[in-house]
């Protein structure tokens, strides 16, 4: 008497209808319920292996943190212990973002002050724009999947943000791994005695560097993201200035002592809008053979390349990149709520912001402090001015 078997993957063996009227019913119940099992799991795996891979977001405006967590806020219970390991987690950032994040209880207060920073920022600087940096969930989220003007603008504003904010915690003495400067110890003492104390660029931009993590050069959105991060990053370089004060008998410069201040952030936001205005647009090229992709810049119509062997034009590195056009954002999409009803001001911004619908006049009365004085001592006493005034919204 011969006697064959087949082996079956773990989950998918189905008895034949011989098999299933010889077992006891329970039994038969309990082969189909291991064939779902098996299915399911094969169907969950498929799944998890079909997901896209991770997005080229870094941090800040550009990352998956809820920006819900703002304003800042700090309970007196939670200052102690392992507080700082629940705002990390918070932040939703990345494996190795969140271990950096767990590793200096300073670490995690300065990243949720360098969200703050660039949010209120980008708002601030493009605030008479058709885009005001509309930061509502879905609205980013959109506008970073494309290569927009305004995508590259919130990837340099974010590592601008990042390491502006962690250059002061250094110098304020918020963070354990780092102080004032990178010089030796007494070099430190003696600034600390004397009030000057640098802004720790030279650990910031490290820190940073590896807190954003290099992403493949085979992908060219990433290359282009990354790019704009190092512009936010270098105008924080350039914008750094020597700061000296002189110590001796009445006021003489006998002892000078120098440390390096970043210029305020607001100076760096305007820079950062500078170069989002020039921003050059770049066409995207892939090679079919090795899937590489290439940078060149968009030539105007009916230039011709330069003859030779063709070279991609790779924009300076103060420039920010862009691929594709902005939409106009002045009706509702999905990047933007569109500009009905905003504010705008009369004879400046109104024909641009309101896209040539025109605009509502409305009077309105306000009452605002005037005539100020400080008194001895010390407070400031105000009168209460009532004035009237028109406010410009546009139409829909």
């Amino acid at each position: 008497m011969s006697s064959s078997f087949q082996v079956y993957p773990r989950g998918f063996y189905t008895a034949t209808q011989d098999e299933r009227n010889e077992l006891p019913q329970s039994r038969y119940k309990m082969l189909d319920g291991h064939l779902l099992l098996g299915w399911l799991s094969f169907t969950i795996i498929v799944h998890l292996i079909s997901l896209p891979g991770p997005s080229t977001a870094y941090f800040g405006l550009t990352g998956n943190e809820p920006l819900s967590i703002l304003p800042l806020s700090s309970q007196p219970d939670e200052r102690a212990g392992k507080a700082h390991y629940k705002l990390c987690d918070r932040l939703k950032l990345e494996k190795k973002q969140r271990r950096m994040c767990r590793r200096d209880p300073g670490v995690a207060e300065t990243l949720m002050e360098a969200i703050s920073m660039s949010a209120l920022e980008c708002q601030y600087q493009f605030r008479f724009e058709r885009w005001n940096c509309t930061l509502e969930g879905r609205y980013r989220a959109n506008i970073l999947k494309k290569g927009f003007k305004e995508t590259a603008f919130l990837y340099a504003i974010s590592s601008a943000g990042l390491t502006h904010a962690m250059a002061k915690a250094c110098s304020a003495g918020r963070m354990e791994r780092c102080t004032c400067d990178e010089a030796p110890d007494l070099e430190n003492r003696k600034a600390w005695q004397w009030g000057g104390c640098g802004d720790n660029l030279k650990y910031s931009n490290k820190f940073v560097k590896d807190f954003l993590g290099k992403r493949s050069n085979k992908d060219l959105r990433a290359r282009i993201d990354m790019h704009n991060s190092n512009v936010g990053m270098k105008v924080i370089k350039a914008g750094v200035e020597t700061t000296c004060k002189c110590h001796g008998v009445s006021g003489s410069c006998t002892v000078q002592t120098c440390w390096r201040q970043l210029a305020p952030f607001h100076e760096i936001g305007k820079q950062l809008k500078q170069r989002y205005e020039t921003s050059i647009k770049m066409a995207g090229s892939n090679n079919e053979a090795t899937g590489e992709g290439e940078i060149s810049q968009t030539r105007s119509q009916g230039q011709q390349p330069p003859p030779g062997p063709r070279q991609d034009i790779i924009p300076r590195t103060s420039d920010l990149v862009h691929m594709e056009d902005s939409p106009s954002f002045c009706r509702p999409s999905k990047f933007s709520a569109g500009t009905m009803a905003r504010k705008c001001y009369k004879d400046k911004n109104c024909e641009a912001i309101c896209c040539g619908r025109g605009h509502n006049t409305q009077s309105r009365v306000v009452t605002r402090p005037c005539q100020c004085q400080v008194r001895w001592c010390c407070y400031v006493e105000c009168k209460q001015c009532t004035q009237r005034e028109e406010v410009y919204t546009c139409k829909g």
